[in-house]
């Protein structure tokens, strides 16, 4: 543990700027000598001694300099090691120029400074008087050489000694600052290990939030995107650096509304539901700016509708809840006297096959009746549907020929496209049927009545979730801009004699099925609803309330 320790200290930034400025010394320093040397000649500032041997010195420092700084961060095994290699290449470098230049007369022993403060700020513990001492021992040897081979006096030993005095000083003096560099440097390692996992958290957390969000830069450019954002703009062309524009088009328009109405106001602009990539499901743009330049990053929230509109609608429920309830036994019972109805007339003799027709199509209104007051009342109570395994192709042949029978429409106006003749679902059927019928039903009144165009119903997979999805669509005049976002609400119609329940109900029934009911304007003219449920081969048999 020790070891790995010394070695991230000795692979520290701080240590190694300075390592590296002593390795820049080593290089200059004896280039400059040399050249000082050879600038002087034919009587040297240094190396008068001996010429040859200062020259060799100097060009040897040279590459073994050069050597050290190309051996990196990766071949040190410990802070200490490179402490003491340093400090002994200094020394008997500095020591075999001053012996060349006649000892430490010559005043190059000041070489030996900065080298020695270096390695002194980079020491462990005691380890800067260790520095120190083999500094003063390189001196002191190499004196004692100078002075046995009659190039340096006797006279020169307190000199020697002063030289080592002022090195152990130097050592003495960087050691409480080497203590504090320690501390800063394990304060740094702390601050930026606790950064990182703040930073690992925070990318851990956004990418797991349920709520999609997105950073745009003033650029539109995407800066940041966590996965619930990027699978509803779609995660092919959503991510990081991608042009806002060529991801969403719609969620750039809305930003750069909400960007000019800031402009103009400090109030929050609001903007209309989008759909997400894959048209399952409807999201609300939030958006708030990120510090206080301008033009400022924006935060991107998108919310989904489905969860909004539940919480919104909670108190339009409740009132639906107390009027269906006030009204169900007022419906049930002339329901009730039509059905028995009914059933008298198919008693009577020999009835022919128009009577027995209208009278199919008293009682199964009756029934449809009863079941549309049941599921209302389910539905204020948000009571759990009742789910099965349904084969689409199967149930929307008997739906159109029921539908078709009913309302007088000829069959081959309700045309049935199956992109997976095979396709099942998991459904209440009751509701779905509910849903259905009054989807086609406006299809045939708003689509030009009963000599309009055809009612498209079309089941299949959705290409990127591959969700079930059935929808019915239509060649009418379509629906406006401006009524688009409220025809799901309660009570909202524009057909006289409408109750505005239709499109409202045929949602939550969708909704309580864990599915979605969405709006699209028809390419070429028309509506289309889409119905996305959920897929019985992901998701649980049974269908929990949100």
């Amino acid at each position: 543990m020790m070891a790995q320790s010394e070695t991230s200290a000795a692979r520290n930034d701080l240590a190694w700027r300075i390592v590296g400025l002593v390795n820049f010394y080593r290089l200059l320093a004896p280039l400059m000598l040399l050249g000082v040397h050879l600038f002087t000649l034919p009587a040297p500032t240094f190396g008068a001694a001996l010429p040859r041997l200062f020259m060799q010195v100097c060009v040897a420092y040279f590459f073994v300099g050069a050597l050290l700084a190309a051996m990196g961060r990766e071949r040190w095994p410990s802070r200490r090691m490179l402490v003491l290699a340093h400090t002994l290449v200094d020394t008997v470098a500095v020591s075999g120029l001053l012996y060349a230049s006649g000892g430490v007369s010559s005043n190059l022993a000041v070489l030996l400074v900065l080298p020695v403060g270096a390695m002194a700020l980079l020491a462990d513990k005691r380890d800067p008087l260790f520095v120190a001492a083999v500094a003063t021992l390189g001196l002191l040897i190499q004196q004692i050489f100078a002075q046995l081979a009659n190039l340096a006096p006797t006279s020169d030993y307190p000199l020697a000694g002063l030289a080592g005095a002022v090195i152990f000083a130097v050592a003495l003096t960087a050691w409480p600052v080497a203590n504090r560099l320690r501390e800063s440097e394990a304060l740094v390692r702390r601050q930026e290990i606790d950064l990182a996992n703040l930073a690992e958290l925070s990318q851990y957390i956004v990418q797991h939030l349920r709520e999609s969000m997105l950073v745009v830069d003033p650029g539109d450019r995407i800066r940041l995107i966590n996965g619930s954002a990027a699978k509803a703009l779609g995660p092919k062309l959503a991510v990081p650096g991608a042009l806002l524009g060529a991801v969403s088009a719609p969620l750039l328009y809305r930003l750069s509304a909400w960007r000019a109405a800031r402009s103009r106001s400090d109030t929050m602009a609001t903007s209309s539901p989008m759909s997400s990539a894959d048209g399952s499901t409807l999201f609300q743009a939030h958006f708030a700016t990120l510090g206080h330049e301008e033009p400022a990053p924006v935060l991107i929230f998108l919310e989904d509708t489905a969860m909004l509109a539940a919480r919104i609608q909670q108190s339009k429920l409740a009132a639906l809840g107390r009027l269906s309830a006030s009204i169900a036994h007022e419906i049930r019972n002339p329901v009730g006297a039509m059905s028995h109805a009914a059933q008298l007339l198919a008693e009577s003799e020999h009835p022919d096959a128009g009577e027995r027709r209208l009278i199919e199509i008293m009682s199964n209104n009756a029934r449809r009746v009863s079941e549309i007051v049941e599921n209302v009342l389910g539905l204020s109570r948000r009571a759990a549907p009742s789910p099965q395994m349904l084969q689409l192709s199967t149930w929307c042949a008997r739906f159109r020929e029921e539908f078709c029978g009913t309302l007088q429409c000829p069959p081959d106006r309700l045309t049935i496209q199956a992109e997976e003749p095979d396709l099942q679902v998991r459904v209440d059927v009751s509701q779905l049927h509910q849903i259905l019928w009054n989807l086609c039903q406006n299809a045939l009144y708003h689509g030009g009545g009963a000599e309009g165009g055809l009612i498209e119903l079309r089941f299949g997979r959705l290409p990127g979730n591959r969700r079930p999805f059935i929808e019915v669509a239509d060649r009418g005049p379509g629906i406006s801009t401006a009524d688009a976002d409220r025809i799901f609400e309660p009570f909202f119609t524009r057909r006289a004699g409408g109750t505005g329940l239709g499109l409202f109900l045929a949602r939550e029934l969708a909704e309580i099925n864990g599915g979605t009911l969405l709006y699209a304007p028809r390419e070429g003219g028309g509506s289309l609803f889409r119905l996305v449920l959920p897929d019985p081969e992901r998701w649980a048999a049974e269908y929990q309330l949100q």
